[in-house]
């Protein structure tokens, strides 16, 4: 886990420098962007294997050890599927409110099982799939909830997002640099 951390880390760093174009304004808004959505990631699934374990058990008897893994697993696979993002060919990052919520949904999703699968030795036939997938489902209604709620009002210069962070800092990070607008240009 710390190798893929690491690699995760420098890919990240490679991707934030990329170019003597980028100011340090895009810098920052680019690791805040991967911050924000690692984090999340890490949360939903975090509470979700929580809820999982039932009400009925005592805190102490809680899967705390088990969520705290999974949630570093989770965030990991967000950071690796935020870079492929960030790298593809058309950008998938400056998407509407809908299709950014959908793809978040997607890559909470696809982070839970990945983060499920490297939880423990993955074998694919003793493997819980109904618990994987309850957890990845769980986490990914969490998304869902965490979307909505933080999507702001459409302004004159951004549509709405799904993310919880500044509608600037967020327009800084997702938008290509000759997309910005003389607003964000300036920050």
């Amino acid at each position: 886990m710390l190798l893929e951390t690491g690699a995760v880390i420098l890919c990240l760093s490679i991707l934030v420098s990329r170019g003597p174009e980028m100011s340090e304004s895009r810098s920052r808004a680019i690791a805040l962007d991967f911050l924000e959505r690692a984090g999340w990631s890490a949360g939903q699934l975090f509470f979700a294997t929580l809820l999982a374990g039932g009400t009925a058990v005592a805190v102490t008897d809680l899967p705390w050890k088990y969520a705290g893994t999974l949630a570093i697993g989770a965030a990991v696979s967000s950071l690796v599927l935020t870079i492929l993002q960030y790298l593809g060919k058309d950008r998938m990052t400056n998407l509407g409110f809908w299709p950014d919520t959908v793809v978040r949904l997607l890559k909470t999703f696809l982070a839970s099982l990945a983060a499920s699968f490297g939880a423990g030795v993955f074998n694919v036939f003793t493997f819980e799939w109904e618990t994987a997938l309850n957890l990845a489902f769980l986490a990914t209604i969490g998304a869902l909830g965490k979307g909505l709620l933080a999507r702001e009002p459409k302004s004159e210069t951004r549509e709405p997002s799904p993310s919880t962070l500044p509608t600037e800092t967020y327009a800084t990070a997702v938008e290509a640099p000759e997309q910005a607008t003389p607003v964000q240009a300036a920050v």
